[in-house]
């Protein structure tokens, strides 16, 4: 007789309840995270926009000084590429160049060549250490300190008349006796006035902050900043951006030999590339930030363990041919025919033990079964040790034969 074989109509994969059920919850956190970003990014959208910007009224916007400059006659020329600036400069013009560290390579060359034969003033804002050694040759950048108010400790005429002012920031150091240092932070000077020999000089700044509007009214900060962008008729402000052409120059046409005639050039070349970091703006950081501990906090909330694993009553009555079917789908959809074949033969030796006359406890020793069964038998020649306790067969065709096997030994067993 042939034993039909059926199919389960029972489906493992989930459905779609069962997913919307499991996801839901992800999906509100991600949902919150978006609305969250979404208007945190609106509240502040206008607060970093303009920064350092005289046409920007916002708190880290320059306008205030701008429109304090014009009152007292010096004219604010606003320049957003290097043809511009380049264009501008003159013995009786301050070039304010805000934003160094987004200069190329060639880009700062190119500005250094026409601000040196310009023979006027130019101030370069938090320049790091590869701008600062092409644009204030000389000078040195020191790691970043905090901001705050600091007395000039110099003689600079501009700085004894401010007096205190909030500076700080990049810090720099130079040996060049000719330049005058101020405004120390712990030890080293955020503020450098380097003379360029030609009745021009380079104001190196550690920090932009006293020149934003939200703190020209505090310490000496808009005297200081009158005094150094207004000792010329002429103001050009400098906004470097990416989009500049020029910045598509290739670094290698360029050059004309300068950086590699100079004495640091290797160190400079090194010490060029800007932090990635130094580009993005502190909100996408913050952002980043909270996204990685939102993320984290996901892995803990899903992986979490209330308790050790407990054993529980099934809510419902499974039937055995169910149960088996579905353990053995699992077996084959791993391929673990070792824990298969494991199973099959220790629920065999269980089952045959109290029949033989050995003890539950000792179903699963060797020498103590295979001898009580070898004596209910009557095929003394087969091997018992290898169908009992043998290695795990290596295809699905040999598991097979093996639960056939076992079968018949326990049915064999059961009548004797």
């Amino acid at each position: 007789m042939t034993a039909a074989t059926t199919t389960s109509p029972t489906s493992t994969a989930p459905t779609p309840g069962q997913v919307w059920t499991r996801a839901r919850g992800i999906l509100a956190v991600v949902l919150i995270l978006v609305v969250a970003g979404i208007t945190f990014a609106a509240v502040r959208s206008g607060t970093n926009h303009g920064q350092l910007d005289p046409r920007s009224a916002d708190p880290r916007g320059s306008r205030a000084v701008a429109e304090l400059l014009k009152a007292r006659g010096v004219s604010v020329t606003v320049a957003t590429t290097l043809d511009e600036a380049a264009a501008a400069t003159g013995h009786d013009t301050t070039l304010l160049v805000a934003g160094p560290n987004l200069l190329t390579r060639s880009q700062q060359l190119r500005l250094d060549s026409a601000a040196s034969a310009s023979a006027g003033r130019t101030l370069l804002v938090a320049p790091g250490p590869g701008p600062t050694a092409r644009l204030a040759p000389g000078v040195r950048a020191e790691p970043h300190h905090a901001v705050g108010a600091l007395a000039p400790a110099c003689e600079l005429p501009a700085a004894r008349l401010a007096g205190a002012a909030d500076m700080g920031g990049t810090r720099y150091t130079t040996q060049d006796p000719t330049a005058v240092t101020c405004y120390p932070s712990a030890g080293l000077p955020s503020l450098v006035v380097l003379p360029t020999g030609s009745g021009g000089d380079t104001v190196v700044l550690g920090s932009p902050d006293f020149l934003h509007n939200e703190r020209l009214d505090k310490q000496g900060n808009a005297s200081l900043a009158l005094q150094l962008l207004g000792s010329r008729p002429h103001l050009v402000w400098y906004l470097p951006s990416l989009t500049d052409p020029s910045a598509t120059t290739d670094d290698d046409d360029s050059g004309d030999g300068t950086e590699e005639q100079s004495e640091g050039g290797a160190r400079d070349e090194a010490a060029d590339e800007s932090s990635f970091l130094d580009l993005v703006p502190s909100g996408w950081l913050w952002g980043t930030l909270q996204l990685a501990l939102a993320a984290v906090l996901a892995a803990v909330w899903r992986a979490r363990r209330l308790g050790p694993l407990v054993t529980e009553r099934l809510p419902v009555a499974i039937r055995a041919s169910e149960s088996a079917e579905g353990r053995s789908l699992l077996y084959r959809k791993a391929s673990a025919r070792d824990r298969a074949a494991g199973a099959l033969r220790a629920a065999t030796r269980t089952r045959i033990a109290p029949l033989a006359g050995v003890p539950a406890r000792d179903a699963h020793t060797p020498d103590l079964l295979l001898p009580a069964v070898s004596a209910r038998i009557t095929a003394a020649d087969r091997d018992l040790g290898t169908l009992l306790f043998g290695t795990a067969p290596s295809t699905d065709a040999a598991l097979v034969l093996l639960a056939d096997q076992l079968d018949a030994l326990e049915r064999e067993v059961r009548t004797s």
